[in-house]
């Protein structure tokens, strides 16, 4: 039996509940744990006779803080001992519990890396959200977005990220690398791809689509006459916005017909916001594709739960505005 501190008695007796406890309450009342540790567990250390391993679940809720707040593993350590909300989330109590030191929650990470474990949660909850009637497969709307890398050659390697490649957007240009997401009509991300930020958009096309749909949005950049043609034969309506030609404008018609598939369109960035400006992943944290990849299915997976966590919460549960 854990022993309750004086500080922790003093933290219930408070009288505000903050954004950060609403918010952590709410994820912890929306996320399929018992799904998601189960496909952990058969990874995961087991007991033995030297140092034991901490509780799966405890690691599994730092990682998820970790990605929601945006923090590097010795940057995790140091917010469980800062802060009383992040370690009820995590379930630890400082009198009785070993908060996790960032090598432990880097081995947990890599342990997830390893075994393509954030594909896996990412598939889970799409699952859920297939049982619970929440993903609409009418329609697919896909779009991409560039993640920032650092383009400086300061480092240990005096190099930048090879996996990284420099594109223009605009008048601008961008180093780093591009996600691509497939989502239904209400923004809920239902297919994931990650490349260089110099790849065309339309590459991952056919990464992005499950199969059934009846309708398709995009951009511009996903225009194709060929792919129209596609889709017009296997009876899909083709919703993406038409490109302007060198030698041919749109006319007003078909400027009109963009700004009302816009309307639509932009659902599918609704998860880009969640990930990049509330979880701060507008900038790579690790070297490699494959590395940052693995962290944004798990974002993925916890912004869709997020974006409906009005109706994935109990019954009479209140939730966050």
């Amino acid at each position: 039996m854990q022993q309750t501190t004086f500080s922790s008695v003093a933290w219930q007796h408070k009288g505000k509940v903050t954004r950060r406890e609403r918010f952590l309450a709410e994820m912890d009342a929306v996320i399929p744990w018992e799904r998601l540790l189960a496909l952990i567990e058969p990874h995961y250390p087991k007991a033995g006779q030297g140092t034991q391993p901490l509780p799966i679940e405890r690691m599994l809720r730092i990682y998820f803080m970790q990605n929601w707040f945006n923090l590097s593993d010795p940057g995790a350590e140091d917010a469980l001992y800062d802060s009383e909300s992040m370690r009820r989330f995590a379930g630890i109590e400082l009198s009785d519990d070993r908060i996790p030191d960032e090598t432990t929650i880097l081995r947990f990470r890599h342990l997830l890396e390893k075994h393509q474990l954030t594909e896996a949660i990412f598939a889970e909850v799409r699952s859920l959200v297939e049982e619970k009637r929440l993903l609409l497969k009418s329609g697919t709307i896909v779009d991409a977005t560039i993640i920032a890398a650092p383009p400086s050659t300061k480092n240990a390697e005096k190099a930048r990220d090879p996996e990284m490649h420099q594109t223009r957007k605009g008048k601008d240009w961008h180093f780093g690398m591009k996600l691509h997401v497939g989502t239904d009509r209400r923004g809920v991300v239902h297919s994931v791809a990650a490349g260089p930020a110099n790849e065309a958009d339309i590459t991952r096309m056919e990464e992005l689509l499950h199969g059934e749909e009846s309708e398709l949005y995009g951009d511009q950049s996903y225009w194709s006459e060929e792919h129209r043609l596609q889709c017009k034969y296997a009876g899909i309506r083709y919703r993406v916005n038409r490109r302007p030609s060198h030698s041919r404008k749109l006319n007003e018609h078909q400027r009109a017909i963009n700004r009302s598939r816009s309307r639509t369109r932009a659902r599918g960035e609704h998860a880009f916001h969640i990930v990049k400006r509330l979880w701060g992943f507008a900038k790579v944290r690790y070297r490699g594709i494959r590395k940052n990849a693995v962290r944004a299915l798990a974002l993925f997976a916890l912004a869709n739960l997020y974006m409906l966590r009005r109706r994935l919460l109990p019954q009479g549960a209140q939730c966050a505005l």
